[in-house]
């Protein structure tokens, strides 16, 4: 009989101790996975980091040069009609735009939205000022008007848009 009570106690701890080594062995294996993953991940960021600036820097820019404001100064042709003038921004905002599409990849799906959005609503303000203006209006008037149209608005979504991407690019570290 005490034998038979010699080797359960055996067996029992015997199993107790195989039961310890696989818990103590499998928590090690977890801070390993943890560990390589994380290391993963900063390696990962050390080697887009630099790509992901570039993208927040030139969204940015794109935001600032499809701001109305700065569209106007800097694509405007003195002596050519008001109909060829809206052409002309409106060509010059597509042209920004798709030269930077591929930002999208570095930039987050919500920042990229307001990045389309703010290109959407820059295009319907000169079309706004264009079909407020008379036929046979000048670039100078149409510049006129799409600066009379910017004052009325509180903020345009380029701003918001670059505000939105500064502190999301600063999330980033």
């Amino acid at each position: 009989m005490e034998l038979w009570i010699f080797l359960l106690l055996l067996i029992f701890f015997g199993l107790t101790i195989i039961a310890l080594v696989y818990f103590f062995l499998k928590r090690q294996e977890d801070q390993e996975i943890v560990k390589l993953q994380l290391e993963l991940r900063k390696g990962r960021q050390e080697f887009f980091l630099p790509s992901r600036l570039e993208a927040y820097q030139r969204a940015i820019l794109l935001m600032e040069r499809i701001h109305p404001n700065s569209l106007v100064m800097r694509a405007h042709q003195g002596n050519v009609s008001a109909l060829a003038q809206q052409g002309i921004l409106l060509k010059t905002i597509r042209e920004e735009f798709d030269h930077n599409v591929a930002q999208q990849l570095f930039i987050s799906e919500t920042g990229w939205k307001m990045m389309r959005d703010s290109k959407e609503e820059s295009i319907r303000l000169i079309n706004l000022a264009a079909a407020q203006i008379s036929s046979n209006s000048t670039s100078l008037d149409l510049s006129a008007k799409i600066m009379e149209l910017l004052t009325q608005l509180e903020v345009m979504p380029s701003e918001v848009a670059v505000s939105f991407l500064k502190q999301e690019f600063q999330s980033l570290f």
